[in-house]
């Protein structure tokens, strides 16, 4: 069983302005006006590939609180056979796979998707919140943060 190294509250009083500066960049899509639960469902799939047991319990707990339907957030894992997801959410799902597993490259064929649903900007936007949830993810897992508790949900990127 995996224990914590330390907590994210401890990691905030260490370093609040990485907390401050990755927080902003992860909130800047939706700022920017890209759908807060669109966002929800990419960080939960970057979590879901880099193993952050915090980030997917804490983005499935925000997701929730805007209202994604439970079959969604039960699904994203395998978004690919699950008929429920829109074109858009296909395309941000796949881009976020991509640039979450940059070592095998972002190929032109996911890159056309995503530009075939998105505006270049609101592409530059959406791939800032997936590069956040990925420094995000690089933290919970070095650091061992326990998942959030339902009812006590924290306020992270």
């Amino acid at each position: 069983m995996s224990h914590a190294r330390s907590e994210w509250k401890d990691f905030k009083t260490l370093a609040p302005d990485v907390d401050t500066m990755v927080r902003s960049l992860g909130s800047a899509a939706a700022q920017f006006g890209l759908d807060k639960p669109l966002l929800e469902l990419i960080k939960l799939r970057a979590s879901q590939i880099n193993g952050c047991a915090f980030c997917v319990q804490f983005h499935i707990l925000a997701a929730e609180k805007l209202g994604v339907p439970i079959d969604k957030l039960n699904l994203v894992v395998v978004w690919r056979e699950a008929p429920i997801f829109s074109s858009r959410e296909r395309a941000a799902l796949a881009w976020t796979e991509a640039l979450t597993l940059v070592k095998q490259g972002v190929g032109d064929e996911v890159y056309a998707e995503a530009s075939a649903e998105f505006s270049a900007q609101e592409l530059a936007y959406l791939s800032s919140a997936i590069g956040a949830i990925n420094v995000w993810n690089r933290l919970g897992v070095a650091y061992r943060w326990l998942p959030p508790e339902r009812k006590t949900q924290a306020t992270a990127g």
